[in-house]
């Protein structure tokens, strides 16, 4: 759909530049709540910095980033883009041998 502004003032010019530049802000913001939606207050993450990796747990929404401490305690303000989920080994209870399947019973 083109537009011809050849014929617009410099009044409407900078009006309609004003609501471009909004609706540009307005899609930007968008873009980065869906992004920060990928991830949870409490879950841990890790992105690239000087050419290493930094684990951490994300703590807070930011308006255009996310704050995530590292393990070893720095905060960082982050571009959720830049976010990489970590998925935790996690702790496995150990299963009792097959023999032994009587349960305790209490007196």
């Amino acid at each position: 759909m083109p537009i011809d502004i050849d014929g617009l003032s410099f009044e409407e010019l900078l009006e309609l530049n004003q609501r471009v530049v909004a609706r540009l802000k307005m899609l930007e913001s968008m873009q980065t709540h869906i992004e920060m939606m990928r991830f949870n207050p409490g879950q841990r993450v890790s992105f690239e910095h000087s050419g290493g990796r930094l684990l951490g747990t994300l703590v807070k929404y930011n308006r255009k980033t996310v704050t995530v401490v590292t393990d070893t305690g720095q905060r960082w303000n982050i571009s959720p883009h830049l976010l990489s989920p970590v998925k935790d080994a996690g702790t496995t209870e150990p299963e009792p041998p097959a023999g032994d399947t009587k349960k305790k019973q209490l007196r």
